[in-house]
């Protein structure tokens, strides 16, 4: 396979790094489509291996938290119904399980997940990084750019971390 390559989109593969207990990870559905596999052929895999995936690798999902991926990522939503509660890996968990499955497509599968990994990370260097200058140049100019540095850090944050009410405000509420 070329470099560049793949057959899944490194953009899908992204889409699938969730934010789970501070965590980046990948669910183990998401993985087994990656690499080819069911989903229970991946499970039964893990198990046979459970010395090479310590806490830091990979863990599973309570309850709660199943809902709440099923809730907010519609490409698991026929996780819903599965009895089961999935599996989390970490990048590191991901990797670990290209070498228990061993196949060609779980091979290049790994090589895409930790290019979408190393892509999340710089991402989020490059924002740290911006963050920074934006404080040094706010620092050096007065508060008659304060408005314009103020909507460029309204710019950066993501969405959701605002959230307002949705509705009316009564008559008592608004004052």
């Amino acid at each position: 396979m070329e470099k560049g390559t793949s057959i899944i989109p490194i953009e899908r593969i992204e889409h699938s790094i969730l934010l789970i207990r501070g965590e980046k990870v990948m669910l183990d559905a998401d993985l087994a489509a990656l690499y080819g596999v069911t989903t229970k052929r991946l499970n039964e895999q893990v198990k046979r291996n459970r010395d090479r995936f310590p806490e830091d690798f990979m863990f599973q999902l309570t309850g709660k938290e199943k809902a709440e991926v099923v809730a907010n990522c519609d490409h698991l939503k026929a996780l819903k119904f599965s009895p089961n509660l999935p599996y989390a890996f970490t990048e590191h968990g991901s990797i670990m399980l290209a070498t228990v499955l061993n196949s060609p497509a779980a091979v290049q599968g790994s090589i895409q997940v930790v290019r979408a990994f190393v892509r999340l990370r710089q991402i989020l260097a490059s924002n740290a990084e911006l963050a920074l200058k934006l404080n040094a140049l706010e620092n050096k100019y007065d508060a008659q750019f304060k408005v314009v540095f103020d909507a460029i850090r309204q710019l950066m944050t993501t969405p959701g971390q605002h959230k307002r009410k949705i509705g009316f405000l009564r008559e008592k509420e608004s004052k």
